[in-house]
């Protein structure tokens, strides 16, 4: 995320860029790091606007159910798997699956009983990203419908969430894009991305 940390720094805002165990823990703990660390750094703060990547949009959404960050302002959502992977379900239970990915990467399957069925509707405003190419193409065999490698395009939606943007950039790299990039300050800024819903179909 560095290459997006200092376009923001460019635009003047504050930028703390949060690394985080994700291969060791389960979206809890990793949850309850990520938000220490998050209370730890922005102390005094009026408000605490988020951009997340991938896994990244989950643990947010866990810490806002859970335990809510009370100066949450704007959010903006890069490919986050809002309702899960199924590569999740057909992978998940191998080995070399979760020594790449960890046990929160075995939580994110599409099932009704998985941790991101379970959150509900987001009730912060959020703006979501999510790209159409993959790169990965043995994924996305497994992935109904387009994807960007990981995650569907409808599996990125969420309900309550304010605006949805389409890009043409896989999973991996949607954080270094040009256009992503401009539509993260849009949204901080705004509230909505440069081109509005649906008009990026």
């Amino acid at each position: 995320m560095n290459r997006l940390k200092t376009f923001l720094l460019g635009e003047h805002y504050q930028v703390l860029n949060i690394d985080y165990p994700s291969r060791k823990h389960q979206i809890s703990e990793l949850a309850a790091i990520v938000r220490k660390e998050v209370v730890s750094k922005t102390a005094g703060a009026e408000k605490v606007h988020f951009i997340t990547h991938s896994l990244g949009g989950i643990i947010l959404r866990y810490i806002q159910k859970h335990d809510p960050l009370p100066n949450l302002a704007r959010v903006v959502m890069l490919s986050p798997p809002n309702q899960g992977s199924e590569v999740v379900d057909t992978l998940g239970d191998l080995r070399l699956f979760e020594l790449i990915n960890g046990p929160a990467g075995k939580q994110l399957g599409t099932d009704k009983n998985s941790i991101v069925q379970k959150l509900g509707r987001v009730d912060f405003e959020l703006g979501i990203i999510t790209g159409d190419r993959s790169i990965n193409w043995i994924n996305s065999l497994m992935i109904p419908g387009k994807d960007d490698g990981k995650v569907s395009i409808e599996s990125a939606k969420v309900e309550g969430m304010a605006d949805f943007l389409i890009v043409h950039v896989s999973h991996p790299f949607i954080m270094n894009d040009e256009t992503v990039m401009k539509n993260c300050f849009h949204f901080l800024q705004k509230g909505k991305f440069i081109m509005s819903l649906g008009d990026n179909r």
